[in-house]
């Protein structure tokens, strides 16, 4: 990193702004550095509709001081205004300490390490007119093949790096880099969808590693006429055979924010919502049946959310939060961690930029497989009469994590245990609860694929993040399907 975010510069800030805030008197402080970059690039039926390139720098102070929590940021990046702000969130947290007194972050050992992501090819340094020469290769391919009308395929590029040290003594540098390349092709009304996660990965990933990018688009063609084909599905209760590419995003809504220790104890009420899991549920509260086993962690390989350390400083962890159906785990940062009789903080603290305060932030939430378990073909074969959901669509839940409704890129009918044409309109419903206690069957290792999204929102002002879900493909018995298309 050069300029500001060069070791000694950054240091010095530190200091400036660490030194200003002890001397204020704050109990505990911490300072972070941050560059975003983020670039994207658009491609409509094969040219270039939009490009841009920009990022988002500034420091940041957040201390604790006379009982309570101060945050201020700035994006100039010099040693007055790394001590002005140190300054400012003095001032804040004491203002807000006559409105009581918040409990003192728990300790983190201390760290001093350099941590980067699983990158090869950072996508940065790929000169603009070859991404754009890759995206209107896949859009050629896809415009000349039969019922193929549009293409809009783009990717979006995010590198992060952050320098963070607290008054403890912990100081650490970190480099995050995800791409998400996506391509939607269209004929008539119809539309369909890559279904291609983002990823913890660089250009690399464009070109096959992780992904089989050209087997998708080879597919899509007969995909999009199969779906514009798909006569209508007939409400009422299947057994749903869901594929990794749609089971993640249920996971994300329904364990993953549910179990955000923040939303539990109703922090988040007034804008993202609450949970139906209440603060003594852990131990307690059975979620799903025995199948269920669901991990959280800081350390998937190329994982959205994967990372050194978080914004408190804390090192990276692996926990569960569902053991066997059953409630184990929740999520929470230094700040939040004594409210469940914690010693220590999971990690869970992440910032948009340096120009936001640090809230507890989902790591990668997965559904674990089962060892030797079933192939997606078995766990097929298996069911009489039912429903194969491939890709996320559109979704809704209700504030308390309960309700919810989510429908698929593609469902496949299925019928004696063959899949037996595509299916309009198919939207599932359930709640939380009913929905992991139907939970039948789990595939096993060779099913297991990692997800995610890129752009999770939380907090006030909103704040952007990006998490992955690992899973396997897995059958839900009974689950309500209506017909989107009609009033049923």
């Amino acid at each position: 990193m050069v300029g500001p975010f060069c070791a000694d510069a950054a240091r010095l800030l530190a200091e400036a702004a660490l030194d200003g805030a002890r001397r204020l008197g704050a109990r505990h402080a911490s300072f972070r550095l941050e560059r975003v970059r983020t670039g994207q690039l658009v491609l409509a039926d094969g040219s270039v509709r939009s490009a841009h390139d920009s990022a988002v720098t500034g420091l940041s102070v957040q201390v604790w001081c006379d009982g309570a929590w101060g945050f201020a940021a700035s994006g100039d990046l010099t040693t007055r205004s790394a001590r002005d702000t140190a300054r400012q969130a003095v001032d804040t947290a004491r203002s807000c300490s006559v409105l009581g007194r918040e409990d003192e972050p728990v300790p983190e050992p201390v760290h001093v390490g350099t941590w980067s992501s699983g990158c090869r090819v950072n996508p940065f340094s790929v000169p603009e007119a070859e991404r754009a020469d890759l995206l209107a290769g896949w859009s050629a391919r896809l415009l000349a093949a039969p019922g193929v009308a549009h293409v809009r395929a783009k990717v979006v590029a995010v590198q992060e790096d952050k320098f963070y040290a607290d008054l403890a003594g912990t100081s650490t540098k970190q480099r995050r880099v995800r791409v998400h390349p996506q391509v939607v092709v269209a004929g008539g009304s119809t539309a369909l969808r890559t279904v291609g996660p983002p990823t913890g990965r660089g250009w690399e990933y464009l070109l096959g590693e992780g992904w089989d990018w050209d087997a998708e688009l080879a597919a899509m063609p007969g995909l999009l006429r199969g779906k514009q084909d798909a006569g209508p599905v007939r409400p009422g209760a299947y057994d749903l055979v869901v594929d990794p590419s749609q089971l993640w995003h249920a996971i994300h809504e329904s364990v993953g924010h549910a179990t955000e220790l923040d939303r539990v104890l109703g922090h988040e009420a007034s804008y993202a919502g609450t949970s139906f899991v209440r603060p003594g549920d852990v131990g307690e509260l059975r979620y799903g049946t025995p199948l269920m086993t669901v991990t959280a962690d800081r350390t998937t390989p190329h994982g959205l959310a994967t990372t050194g350390y978080d914004d408190q400083g804390v090192a990276a962890q692996s926990w569960d939060l569902v053991r066997e159906g059953v409630l184990v785990g929740s999520q929470y940062d230094r700040r939040t961690a004594r409210a469940v009789g914690a010693t220590r903080s999971v990690g869970c603290a992440f910032a948009e930029s340096a120009l936001r305060p640090a809230i507890t932030r989902m790591p990668n939430v997965s559904l674990a497989p089962v060892l030797g378990g079933p192939t997606t073909e078995e766990l097929i074969s298996a069911v009489d009469e039912g429903i194969y959901l491939v890709g996320s669509d559109s979704w809704s839940i209700d504030a308390r994590r309960g309700n919810f409704q989510f429908t698929a890129q593609r469902a496949h009918r299925v019928h004696r245990g063959e899949l037996a044409g595509q299916l309009s309109g198919v939207a599932y419903q359930s709640d939380t609860r009913a929905f992991w206690g139907s939970l039948s069957a789990v595939g096993g290792e060779g099913t297991y694929q990692v997800f995610g999204a890129d752009l999770c929102g939380k907090g006030q002002p909103v704040q952007a993040a990006a998490v992955s879900h690992g899973c396997p493909t897995a059958v839900f018995q009974g689950v309500r399907v209506r017909n989107t298309a009609s009033s049923c």
